[in-house]
Formats: C-alpha cells, structure tokens, sequence
C-alpha cells in the first residue's frame, strides 16, 4: 500500500480545488499519493483557524507540507520567512507548483524527517502524519525542539482519538505545553521551546 509520506509510486491523477480559509482564498493542485486530495483536511483547516497568526513572524518551518496549504498560507497572511519540507517527492512537485498559482515566495525542499534540515527556526508548524505510527510521530515532535531558537514553538493539531492528552503530556517533558484551541475532538497544540541559559565562566 503506498502512503503519502512514502515515495510509492501511485498513478497521477491531477485534480484543482479552491480552498476558503478565514478570508484567505487559495487554489492548489493535488492528486493521488499525497495526503487530503480531495479538499481541505479539517484537522489542517482547525490548526490553520486558531493559529495566534498576528504574532507569527521570524523563520517558519512547515514540517510535511504535502501539497502546501499550511506555508502557502502562513506566507499569504503573515511577513515570516517560509521553509517547507516534505519527503514525498509529488507532494513537493504540487507544493512548488501550488507555490506559484497562489503568487508566493517560499523556500522548498525535500527531508526524511529532519536529514536536511540546517537552520533553526522560531516556529515549527505541522499536521503530522499519524500512520507513521507513535515511535515515528515521537520523533517529529520531540527532535522539533532541536530544530527550534530559543523560546521557539512547535504548533501542531492531533485528534484526541489520536493520542492528543497522551502526546500533550509526554511532551511537557522537554517544552512548555498549552492547548490553544479544541474543534471537534481536534486538539490545536503549542509546545514552547524551555530557554537555556548559557553557561557563564568565572
């Protein structure tokens, strides 16, 4: 069976949908092998509604972008600088062209989780791919915080039939957890990098 975080070869089958978020209006190509074909997922549509995106500035970071709806509308509706990555090779083919249909600058490259990732950001954002299974979806969230500057935020949306009060807990292990926003059983999760002081030589 391929999966759209694998690069299965699955036919192509392009297919246009107009997408309403808030004000927003996006048009964006998709098709077979990548997540959300058909529409809009509500759990994207859920993170993307309550993001505090008045203060989202800086670098960003859309983690698995597929298609690209989470950057493509970050960038349309905030100054940040925009990286997107993904290691589904159509998705990334979609993004960019997505990327160019709704007139927008963003940086675009393909990774195996974090493999390419070089710089850090101050916000990392993402629906996760929850088929990966936990082990893997672990690492997504958890290897964030290396991927973050200091006081930076991973925002993330997860069912609660998904594991959301489980994986809210685990992670206030290493970050400072709050729920910004619940719909319809989707939890909308900021997960605050802790500030490390530096050491100071006497």
């Amino acid at each position: 069976m391929s999966h759209y975080f694998t690069n299965d070869y699955v036919e192509s089958n392009e297919n246009e949908i107009k997408v309403k978020i808030k004000n927003t209006d996006l048009t964006f190509i998709t098709d077979n092998g990548v997540f959300s074909k058909h529409g809009l997922d509500f759990g994207t549509r859920s993170l993307l509604e309550n993001l505090p995106i008045q203060v989202l500035k800086g670098d960003i970071l859309d983690f698995g972008c597929g298609y690209g709806p989470i950057g493509i509308y970050l960038k349309k509706n905030t100054s940040a600088n925009i990286d997107m990555l993904d290691v589904n090779e159509r998705a990334l083919n979609l993004a960019r062209k997505n990327a160019k249909i709704n007139n927008v600058s963003v940086n675009i490259f393909q990774s195996d989780l974090y493999t390419n990732v070089t710089k850090k950001y101050d916000y990392i954002v993402t629906n996760p791919p929850i088929r990966v299974g936990k082990k893997t979806l672990y690492k997504i969230l958890f290897e964030a915080e290396k991927h973050l500057k200091p006081d930076g935020k991973l925002l993330f949306v997860i069912n609660k039939n998904q594991g959301a009060k489980t994986t809210a807990r685990d992670l206030s292990k290493i970050y400072e957890v709050t729920i910004i926003a619940k719909n319809k059983g989707f939890y909308i999760i900021s997960a605050k990098k802790h500030w490390q002081p530096r050491e100071t030589k006497v």
